[in-house]
């Protein structure tokens, strides 16, 4: 598959994720500051959540052999065929564009445990 560094176009919504204890982490607000810059200029649709735990769960277990995961930034990326096209990336950029519609430029979700 091909990552966003050899095809950025195909990125298609950035995800911002933190928890309470993050707020106070200057780095990383100033990391997201300078990515939402980047995806508005771009056009890529952003959405900030809570809830890393939660996150963690959602993606599933990293492989035992795999580095580190850093959930705080995801890229997710669409392949450029209609067949893969996904639901349910439509119905997140359809809030995304109904958030900015109410001048809430970077929607957020709090995920809530199971």
């Amino acid at each position: 598959p091909r990552g966003p560094r050899r095809d950025p176009d195909s990125v298609v919504l950035c995800v911002l994720a933190t928890d309470e204890e993050d707020e106070g982490d200057i780095a990383l607000q100033i990391h997201f500051t300078l990515i939402q810059a980047f995806c508005c200029d771009n056009d890529i649709h952003i959405l900030r959540v809570s809830g890393m735990q939660r996150l963690a769960a959602i993606l599933g277990e990293p492989q035992a052999d795999s580095e580190p995961r850093d959930l705080h930034c995801l890229l997710v990326t669409n392949p450029h065929t209609d067949a893969w096209k996904s639901q349910g990336l439509a119905e997140v950029a359809n809030y995304c564009a109904e958030s900015r519609d109410r001048n809430q430029w970077v929607p957020f979700v709090c995920l809530q445990e199971r």
